[in-house]
C-alpha cells in the first residue's frame, strides 16, 4: 500500500486557521478517512484495512485503482483530456461501438451525453415521452432513479420526496416483485403475477391516462436487493408491448457483469426498449453514463439532453479498458463462482442466526435482509450490524439509504472465491458480536 501526503504547501496567505472538515462540510461526514485502495481493499488514515463490499458507491466495478484502467487514463491525459461533445474523439466513438455490440441486439443506438445515473434516467424518460407523446412514468415501490429533482420525485420511497415542496409530476408508483414481503400477500407459485396484472388498475384509476414508460431496476438496488421471480420481467415486457409503453431497464447497478452476465437483461432473458448505464461503466470511479435505445428512438435532437461532462474523454478511456477486461474469457465465470460462494456461505449463516430473514442475489449483487423476532423488518437493528461489520473491516450499506433492513453487498467483480470466504467469516463474527 502506498499513501500520498495531501496537505500540500502552506503559504503565508493560507496560514490562517482552517475550519475542521466537519465544520466546513455542508453535509454529515463519515467517521473514517480513506487514503488508499487496491483491488477489493481500502485503507484509512490510521492504516487499517477494509474489504470494500460496496465497491466505492457501487461504481468501482474493477475495484480500487485497477492498473490497466489507470494506465489507460494516464495515457489519455498525454493526448487529450477533454473535448466538447460537438466533436468526435476516438475513445468516445469506440465506447459507443462497444456498447452497441455487447448490448441486447434490439438496442442499437448509444447516447453518452450524461455523466451520472440520475441524468441518464432522466434522459431516458425524456426520450420515452418524446417518442410516445405521453407523460406518466411508472416506477416500482422502493426504486431509486436518482437524485435530481425529477428523478428524486419519481423515486419509489417517500423519504426521497418528502423534504421538497414541489416535485416533478406524473410519477405512478406500483408494488414491485418483492416476494419476501409480497404486497398482495401471495407466493410466487400462487400469485398469478399480480404485480404485473394489477398495473392495469393503477393506470386506469391512479394515472393521468397517458403513460410513457416503465422504469425498473431488474434487481432493485437501494430498495433492498430485491430479485424478481422467474417470469416477472418477461411478463412486464409483454404488458408494456400490449399497452405501447416504453420499458426502460435501469442497469446502473446491475449492468456490465454485476450479475455474472454482461447485463441483467441477459440474465433474465428479456430485451428492454431502453437501458441506462452508469456507475461501473468506467471501472474505477470516473463519471460516465449511457442511454441505449432501439432504432425507433434515434430521432433525437442532441440539444434536448446534454451535459458539460457527458462523454468525457478521460472517462471514455477508462470505459474502454473496463469493457475490454469484463469481456475476457473467464471474467464473468469468476463473478458467478465468487458470487455463488458468498451467497452459499451467507445462506449457511441463516440457519444459526434467526435475525437473517432472507438472503438473495445474483452474481455479486447480494443482500441480507434482517428481521425482528416477529418477522417484521429489523430497520432499527440494521445499522448496528453494519457498524459491527465495519469494525471487522467489511464495508457495506443498508438499503433505502440507511432506512431499510437489508445489508447490501456489492464487492468489486475481481473478488475471488477465497476472498468471498473471508467476507463471510467476518460477517459471521459481526452477527455473533451483535447478538
Amino acid at each position: 500500500m502506498t499513501t500520498t501526503d495531501l496537505s500540500g504547501t502552506v503559504s503565508a496567505a493560507a496560514s490562517r486557521r482552517l475550519p475542521a472538515p466537519q465544520e466546513a462540510a455542508q453535509f454529515q461526514l463519515g467517521e473514517v478517512t480513506l487514503v488508499a485502495g487496491e483491488g477489493i481493499r481500502a485503507w484509512d488514515s490510521e492504516g487499517r484495512e477494509y474489504l470494500d463490499c460496496v465497491s466505492g458507491t457501487f461504481n468501482l466495478l474493477l475495484g480500487h485503482n485497477h492498473p490497466e484502467v489507470m494506465a489507460a487514463v494516464r495515457e489519455q491525459t498525454e493526448r487529450l483530456v477533454f473535448a466538447s461533445s460537438s466533436f468526435q474523439t476516438e475513445p468516445t466513438n469506440r465506447v459507443m461501438q462497444e456498447l452497441a455490440a455487447i448490448s441486447p441486439p434490439n438496442l442499437t443506438r448509444v447516447n453518452l451525453r450524461s455523466s451520472s445515473g440520475s441524468t441518464a434516467n432522466e434522459g431516458a424518460i425524456k426520450m420515452a415521452q418524446l417518442h410516445t407523446g405521453r407523460r406518466d412514468v411508472i416506477v416500482p415501490f422502493r426504486a431509486h432513479l436518482g437524485q435530481s429533482i425529477a428523478t428524486a420525485s419519481l423515486n419509489g420511497t417517500t423519504k426521497m420526496r418528502a423534504p421538497f415542496p414541489y416535485r416533478y409530476p406524473g410519477g405512478l408508483h406500483v408494488p414491485g416483485p418483492y416476494c419476501f414481503r409480497c404486497f398482495y400477500r401471495q407466493t410466487p407459485d400462487t400469485c398469478g403475477m399480480l404485480c404485473v396484472e394489477r398495473i392495469e388498475d393503477f393506470i386506469r384509476y391512479a394515472s393521468s391516462g397517458s403513460v410513457a414508460c416503465v422504469v425498473i431496476e431488474p434487481i432493485s438496488g437501494a430498495g433492498g436487493n430485491i430479485v424478481p421471480p422467474a417470469g416477472y420481467l418477461p411478463e412486464l415486457r409483454r404488458f408494456c408491448d400490449e399497452h405501447e409503453i416504453v420499458l426502460v431497464f435501469d442497469e446502473i447497478q446491475t449492468g456490465l457483469g454485476r450479475t455474472g452476465r454482461m447485463f441483467a437483461a441477459d440474465h433474465f432473458g428479456v430485451q428492454p426498449h431502453m437501458m441506462t448505464l452508469a456507475k461501473g461503466l468506467t471501472g474505477s470511479g470516473l463519471p460516465m453514463a449511457a442511454i441505449l435505445t432501439e432504432e425507433r428512438m434515434a430521432d433525437w435532437d442532441r440539444g434536448l439532453h446534454g451535459f458539460t461532462y457527458g462523454s468525457h474523454t478521460l472517462a471514455a478511456a477508462a470505459a474502454l479498458a473496463t469493457l475490454e477486461i469484463v469481456q475476457r474469457p473467464g471474467f464473468l465465470e469468476n463473478v458467478r463462482a465468487s458470487g455463488d460462494t458468498l451467497l452459499g456461505r451467507l445462506r449457511d449463516l441463516q440457519t444459526d442466526h434467526p435475525v437473517i430473514g432472507d438472503v438473495r442475489g445474483v452474481g455479486l449483487m447480494l443482500g441480507v435482509e434482517l428481521v425482528e423476532p416477529d418477522g417484521g423488518a429489523a430497520v432499527g437493528r440494521a445499522g448496528a450490524y453494519q457498524r459491527a461489520l465495519q469494525d471487522r473491516g467489511v464495508l457495506t450499506r443498508v438499503s433505502e439509504h440507511g432506512a431499510g433492513s437489508t445489508i447490501e453487498l456489492r464487492p468489486p467483480l475481481v473478488l475471488t472465491p477465497a476472498e468471498a470466504h473471508l467476507i463471510a467469516d467476518r460477517f459471521a463474527e459481526a452477527l455473533d458480536a451483535v447478538e
